[in-house]
């Protein structure tokens, strides 16, 4: 079964932090890097930070410093650690395969809410 399932999201306070998880299928996970993307109403859908499957992990400026990006390979995982969270953050967070045109069916995301 080729699926993704995004947890972890929430209503936080400017300021504070959140920890999302995304659960992979195998078939979508092993091998290949991994990323985290968002998308607000009426804008499309940005990539945030991205991780290859030996650990190395880049970031969009604008949450360069503040967000974390791991996994955990023996669980097929991959986690956003955001910190010093902005209104602007304010999204749908998605995971998906990264740095390649074969993305997976996307799953149904986690929403964030930033309260300023």
């Amino acid at each position: 079964q080729v699926q993704l399932v995004e947890s972890g999201g929430g209503l936080v306070q400017a300021g504070g932090s959140l920890r999302l998880s995304c659960a992979a299928s195998r078939s979508i996970y092993s091998g290949t890097a991994m990323g985290w993307y968002r998308q607000t109403p009426g804008k499309q859908r940005e990539w945030v930070a991205s991780i290859t499957s030996s650990g190395m992990t880049t970031y969009a400026d604008s949450v360069k410093g503040r967000f974390t990006i791991s996994r955990d390979n023996a669980k097929n995982t991959v986690f956003l650690q955001m910190n010093s969270l902005k209104s602007e953050d304010t999204a749908v967070y998605y995971c998906n395969r990264a740095h390649t045109n074969f993305v997976a069916p996307w799953g149904q995301g986690t929403q964030v809410t930033v309260s300023s």
